[in-house]
Parts: structure tokens; C-alpha cells; sequence
């Protein structure tokens, strides 16, 4: 089989080009939360109590404490020189101006932060805390990017996972950033229930046509005591096969925009924590197969990137009209 980044442009390839050098990310929990689970709500339905920061610090250590611990161990095992303060666990501009600026200069403080990675949603971009970001970066040096949770192009979908925004603020909160020229990292998952191929096709050309930097695909799993565990459990809802995420997967690569770095493909989540993970397989085992199957049918990433530029006037040829 040829080597992984035949297939996809690969993150780690990508952040090797861009520094010289193989770069760490190092997880940064606050002490934030997030907007849909103000007023009692419980936030999106797949989202779990502690939120998605598994292997991060709690969130009561002070931001310098964190980095520095977990970039000493880090360093030990890897030798690694650089790397990236990634902010991490729920929403992370849901904080006041002052305070998220305060957080963020702790982290670009710090020698050897070649870049700040901010975890959020689309309906929490505000041209002021992108004021401070660049600021930040334009004093320090240190690079910005902000990751986006999308999830889906569904807008249905994101309604029935009680997502708390539509499409339209995914689209306002990419534009906005765009004007900083920041990178922006968009988060996706392939598999949520009521969606079909059809959808990771769409969402790979509207995330392509925006002109995302990086995705992060996540394969849905079932984190214990959310509705969607419920609804696992009861039978409501079900999960596609590993063999229709397969097809999901290699579909949305083939229409993604060749230049978009790739950070992930399935995700990870503590066996403690779950009710549903990967179909039961390790993820380093599904990428593998998935590989597999992407070379039998001849499939790599932006194979059918052919919908820009109005298409279908290629179907005039040399027709000539009154």
C-alpha cells in the first residue's frame, strides 16, 4: 500500500512544512462553558458533561501550569521543540473580552508557542475578539487558528442535534475570519443520525468552496449520560456501519478541495467514557483499512474537485445558439 499522504494531505506533514520541524499540540482547558448549556439546556446531543477535553488538565489550573506541564512530558518522551497552545474543551471566546485576552497572552507568552489554536463555534466569532487575536499574533508572532464545530451542512441535522445555530452562522463566522486571514480548522462529523452520503458530499464542497484550511472529521461516537446515549439505548437512533463511514469518509475526501490539510478521520474518546466508539475497532486499525479500501477503488483526495467555476458550461462545447 502507498504511503498515507497518497491518499490525503496529512496534518502533521502540513505543520512539519509550515515550522521545519514536527510540532505538539498541548491541550489548554478553561474554566468556560458554552452557550447551549445556559438556562438549563444540556448542549448539543452528542456532547458529554466534561465536554471533549478527555485528556486535558482541569480546568482550575492556571493556563502557564497546564502548558508547561504537559510540554515537559512531552518533550521527555518526544524530544519536541515546538508547539501549539490549543485552547480546547466547549466554547472558548464564551468568555468576556478581558478575561479570553488574558488567557490567550498567558499561552503566547511562553517560549517555544509557535502557534495559538482556539476551539469554538459559529455562533461565538465577534469582529472584537478577533481584534485581540490579531493583535496578539501581530506583537508575538505567534500564529492563530480557530477551530470551527460545524458538524454537518444539514441545517436539519443541526436542529435535530439541538446544535444551538444554523448554517447561516457557520458561513457568517468564515467569512469574518477570513477577513483576518487566520487559518480556520472546521470540525466535522460524517455519521450523525439522519444524515446520508449525500450530505458528506455537500458538506465537503461547502467547506471546499469557503475555503477552510484544515477539517477535523470525527466519527460520531455515544459518550454516556447525553440524550443521544438515551436514544442509543432505547433503540431510537442507530449508527451506520463501519463499511457506510467508510464510503462517507472516501466520498467527502474525493470532492474536498486538494489543498485542505486533513487533521483527522475517526475519533477517540476514552472506553470509561463511552457507550459506542469506532464500531469497537482502534482507530490506527480503521485508518488503516480505510487506506485499504481507498487504493482498490482508486480514490484520493479532490478526485472529483470539479464543481467550481461553472461547471456546466463545459456542456455548451462548441454548440452555437441564435
Amino acid at each position: 500500500m502507498r504511503e498515507e499522504q497518497a491518499y490525503y494531505r496529512i496534518y502533521s506533514g502540513y505543520l512539519k512544512e509550515k515550522y521545519g520541524e514536527k510540532v505538539y499540540k498541548l491541550p489548554v482547558n478553561l474554566p468556560v462553558t458554552c452557550p447551549n448549556r445556559l438556562a438549563g439546556g444540556n448542549g448539543c446531543a452528542f456532547c458529554a458533561e466534561s465536554g471533549t477535553g478527555f485528556e486535558a488538565l482541569e480546568s482550575s489550573e492556571r493556563v502557564t501550569e497546564q502548558l508547561l506541564k504537559t510540554k515537559e512530558k512531552i518533550t521527555r518522551k518526544y524530544k519536541a521543540r515546538k508547539f501549539i497552545a490549543y485552547f480546547q474543551n466547549y466554547t472558548n471566546t464564551f468568555l468576556p473580552l478581558e478575561r479570553f485576552q488574558g488567557y490567550l497572552e498567558e499561552a503566547a507568552s511562553l517560549p517555544d508557542i509557535v502557534e495559538i489554536s482556539v476551539s469554538t463555534r459559529p455562533d461565538c466569532i465577534r469582529d472584537s475578539y478577533l481584534d485581540v487575536l490579531q493583535e496578539i499574533h501581530e506583537r508575538t508572532g505567534v500564529e492563530i487558528t480557530i477551530e470551527l464545530g460545524l458538524q454537518t451542512a444539514n441545517y436539519h441535522t443541526l436542529y435535530r442535534i439541538a446544535r444551538g445555530h444554523g448554517l447561516a452562522e457557520y458561513l457568517d463566522s468564515v467569512l469574518r475570519i477570513k477577513r483576518y486571514g487566520f487559518e480556520i480548522c472546521t470540525h466535522l462529523i460524517l455519521n450523525l443520525p439522519g444524515d446520508t452520503l449525500q450530505d458528506s458530499i455537500e458538506t465537503a464542497k461547502l467547506v471546499s468552496i469557503l475555503e477552510t484550511n484544515i477539517v477535523k472529521l470525527h466519527s460520531l461516537y455515544i459518550a454516556k449520560n447525553t440524550r443521544l446515549s438515551k436514544e442509543y439505548e432505547n433503540g431510537t437512533i442507530t449508527i451506520c456501519s463501519k463499511e457506510e463511514y467508510f464510503s462517507r469518509v472516501e466520498a467527502f475526501l474525493s470532492y474536498l478541495d486538494p489543498s485542505i490539510v486533513v487533521e483527522r478521520l475517526f475519533s477517540r474518546i476514552p472506553e470509561k467514557d463511552a457507550l459506542f466508539c469506532n464500531w469497537q475497532t482502534s482507530w490506527w486499525k480503521l485508518k488503516d483499512e480505510l487506506l485499504e479500501d481507498m487504493e482498490q477503488q482508486g480514490i484520493y483526495q479532490g478526485c472529483r474537485f470539479c464543481y467550481r467555476n461553472g461547471p456546466a458550461l463545459d456542456l455548451l462545447g462548441g454548440q452555437q445558439f441564435e
